[in-house]
């Protein structure tokens, strides 16, 4: 799942990043998971990681372990969809380019 299409004219560290997030549902992942899923380097992350917090679309909990969560408005609801989990690449290819 991908974060809404409003969240996506960000740059692609930052969505690649809410992407993963979104992904992860309520589970959150630690930097070193996000470092492991976005292709970028850990200075391009953190820098990412600021402004997405700073724009509260990001929240940041520690309890043992520092966990990032995306902000509920960041998350697509599947039922605005219709309950459609079946994207084609044609669809996909249409949100990334905006068509």
């Amino acid at each position: 799942m991908a974060a809404k299409p409003e969240y996506r004219d960000r740059p692609d560290v930052e969505v690649a990043l809410l992407d993963a997030l979104v992904d992860r549902g309520g589970e959150g992942m630690t930097v070193l998971e996000l470092r492991a899923v976005v292709d970028a380097d850990i200075d391009a992350i953190e820098e990412a990681l600021s402004a997405l917090k700073a724009d509260s679309l990001i929240t940041v909990e520690s309890d043992d372990r520092v966990r990032v969560y995306p902000h509920d408005r960041v998350v697509p609801d599947p039922e605005a969809d219709g309950g459609r989990t079946d994207r084609g690449i044609v669809d996909v290819l249409r949100e990334r380019l905006g068509l």
